[in-house]
């Protein structure tokens, strides 16, 4: 009986949006999210975002898996994976782990590998940050980091899980 309560929640934080939408949007928690429409402005979102095929997005864009199907211009951070389908047309400045081109797609931009370990310039480039408060932030233990010699190395799930907590450095 536990296991069915527990899918149907899931079930309930599945959001399919078929409309004209601008602005900022930010999921705290884990959705699975499908944009069918147009959108225009900043999403921020956890678990699996779909634009599909007929969808129009101009944005910048952050989530774990992301999957595009239709039409889109800005900047995408996939922390996970980013999925480009036959019918994707991106334009966009694009950061990711792991990144699928299928065949058909269209990609126009850069695109960035994520490692597993950040340097003290790579973390800085992410959060973007300047280099002292990275560098203050690491020897104050405000921010998960591993000391490696003079230096300092971040591993990236460590820092995205202190993001998604909000106990930012500079708190």
């Amino acid at each position: 009986m536990a296991f069915k309560d527990k899918h149907r929640q899931e079930e309930e934080k599945i959001l399919d949006v078929d409309a004209a939408m601008s602005g900022s949007l930010t999921f705290r928690d884990p959705v699975n999210l499908r944009i069918n429409g147009k959108f225009e402005g900043t999403l921020e979102t956890k678990g699996s975002l779909v634009i599909g095929p007929n969808a129009t997005v101009n944005a910048y864009i952050i989530g774990d898996e992301i999957v595009i199907a239709g039409r889109i211009k800005g900047e995408v951070l996939a922390k996970q994976k980013l999925i480009l389908m036959p019918t994707a047309v991106v334009e966009a400045k694009a950061r990711t782990s792991k990144l699928v081109v299928n065949e058909g797609a269209v990609f126009e931009g850069t695109c960035h590998m994520l490692r597993e370990h950040f340097s003290i310039d790579e973390l800085a480039k992410y959060l973007e940050v300047d280099l002292p408060s990275i560098t203050e932030w690491a020897s104050n233990g405000k921010v998960p980091a591993i000391k490696e010699g003079e230096g300092w190395k971040f591993e990236r799930k460590a820092i995205d899980e202190w993001l998604a907590s909000g106990r930012t450095g500079n708190g």
